[in-house]
């Protein structure tokens, strides 16, 4: 059996997976066109697999993904990953607990991206998944854009987090400024229901402010009541 195949072998849950999460743009409402892309890490091998750039999720097969290390060289696969894929590797690279990440342009999320308006937390919907307000990650330098894009903007991200002091978990997503959300989760499915609940408190968020400007945001306590019932160590939300 050849290196490759057994590469296939290693591989193909998350591959697998990977595809599933990827359809899951479209069943969920997150993507129009190619608008976005999800990716899957496998932290023991050091890869990751994520989707070709540019082809439409009608036509995507499982064969078709893309398999790159997390020096972002090409290990398997015909197409050219996500143009995408640098953000991805920086952020596995960055965020050591993350095994997914989804990057949309899903409508209410992008048009906070757009605005450069973080989304405090207002109410417990929004607390279920996101420990507090979602940032805003700085726009690009005309330098950085220039350099290296994408790479950049993955670095924007890992910049904005360390230096407000956000824990990426407790957190499992951004705006980035002028462009649109990134999302991440301990897997790829994950990362897309995190990209699903911050489309819906986008979306939430700005019906609450056209009924009332001056809605406060979620009290403390019960931020933390909702958030720590489904995360963390004494977490009772679900079957367990």
């Amino acid at each position: 059996m050849t290196m490759l195949s057994w590469l296939d072998i290693m591989l193909e849950d998350l591959r697998e997976e990977v595809f599933r999460a990827n359809l899951m743009l479209v069943t969920e409402g997150l993507v129009r066109l190619t608008w976005g892309n999800v990716s899957g890490v496998d932290r023991d091998k050091g890869m990751f697999v994520i989707k070709p750039s540019g082809v439409a999720y009608d036509d995507l097969k499982p064969r078709d993904l893309v398999v790159l290390d997390l020096d972002g060289v090409v290990v398997e696969g015909t197409m050219r990953p996500s143009s995408d894929a640098p953000t991805h590797r920086v952020l596995y690279r960055e965020f050591s607990e993350v095994g997914g990440v989804t990057h949309t342009h899903s409508v209410n999320a992008t048009i906070f991206s757009q605005a450069g308006v973080e989304l405090p937390c207002q109410g417990t919907t929004h607390a279920d998944h996101f420990y507090g307000s979602v940032p805003v990650v700085r726009e690009l330098t005309p330098e950085e854009v220039g350099d290296d894009y994408e790479t950049n903007t993955g670095y924007a991200i890992a910049e904005c987090f360390k230096e407000r002091g956000i824990n990426p978990i407790e957190m499992p997503g951004c705006f980035q400024k002028f462009h649109a959300p990134f999302t991440w989760g301990k897997s790829a499915v994950d990362s897309v229901k995190n990209s699903v609940a911050l489309e819906v408190c986008a979306q939430m968020a700005m019906g609450t402010w056209s009924l009332n400007s001056e809605q406060p945001r979620l009290p403390n306590h019960i931020l933390d009541k909702h958030y720590l019932r489904k995360h963390g160590a004494d977490a009772y939300y679900g079957q367990g």
